[in-house]
């Protein structure tokens, strides 16, 4: 069973920041992309960030120059350094991967799945 844990969110006034992580736990072989999504009350879930695991990164427009995604593949970690918060950042932000996981039999199996989510808001 694989599970990813966000942690890092919390309240900041605008212009701060604020560091997430997500970490993925249980038998895996690999994990291939890993993105943040986010979702504010009332709006549809977005992506924010994408991240393979070569690096190659992508930015939804809202966050680009502001927000940077990276990932330490040796700890299965996946982080998003959030700079320049504004309150239209207020958000559930949630982890999300493709990951290759090996089962008690030996075999591998891949899936994907979502973390619980850490809430961040900027207000001041």
């Amino acid at each position: 069973q694989v599970q990813l844990v966000e942690s890092g969110g919390g309240l900041v006034q605008p212009g701060g920041s604020l560091s997430l992580s997500c970490a993925a736990t249980g038998s895996i072989s690999r994990i291939d992309d890993m993105r943040w999504y986010r979702q504010a009350p009332g709006k549809e879930r977005e992506l924010v960030a994408t991240i393979t695991s070569g690096g190659s990164t992508n930015y939804a427009g809202s966050v680009k120059g502001r927000f940077t995604i990276s990932r330490d593949n040796a700890k299965n970690t996946m982080f998003l350094q959030m700079n320049s918060l504004k309150p239209e950042d207020t958000a559930v932000y949630l982890c999300n991967a493709d990951w290759l996981a090996t089962l008690p039999t030996g075999e591998f199996v891949a899936a994907k799945g979502w973390g619980q989510g850490t809430r961040v808001a900027v207000s001041s």
